[in-house]
């Protein structure tokens, strides 16, 4: 459920409360924010840019420079496949397409019934394991057929 419109401007005005001091405020806010809703709401773009004296499309190119903020709720579980070089050269792209055909969405998309968010990284650090995914913030090394198939599992259910 979304929280309603004056809920969000009141806990995105906290966050921004909190984070305002700080040197190069913006992006400790922009994760303030995420943490708070699990997305930055683009109601709170202007909310930012009135208080950092910035513009709201200057708000708008962060967030959608940076491939961690979300513009929307993630699903209940949020994978993340590494797409980075070390992980392509052992087959990234094929584990890839495997699962964006299996759970029937692309990168940036989450699924009709919100069980799952897919999304491209380019390094999860585990490079000697490649091709590795994140599930929910857990780590998984050397996907291949077993771990797709664990991983979906786990969405699923």
């Amino acid at each position: 459920m979304q929280p309603a419109r004056t809920d969000i401007a009141a806990r995105a005005a906290a966050v921004i409360s909190d984070y305002r001091g700080l040197e190069g405020p913006l992006l400790p806010i922009l994760h303030g924010l995420q943490e708070e809703f699990g997305y930055v709401p683009q109601e709170t773009y202007q909310l930012i840019a009135e208080e950092l004296n910035l513009s709201r499309a200057e708000v708008y190119g962060v967030v959608s420079f940076y491939h961690d903020f979300r513009k929307a709720p993630a699903g209940r579980h949020v994978l993340k496949l590494c797409q980075a070089e070390a992980c392509q050269s052992m087959g990234s792209d094929q584990v890839a397409a495997k699962i964006r055909r299996l759970l029937g969405i692309d990168f940036h998309e989450t699924a009709a019934d919100g069980s799952v968010t897919l999304e491209p990284v380019y390094c999860l650090g585990l490079c000697a394991c490649s091709p590795s995914a994140m599930l929910d913030g857990e780590l998984i090394g050397r996907v291949g057929d077993d771990e797709i198939d664990s991983m979906l599992e786990v969405i699923r259910t």
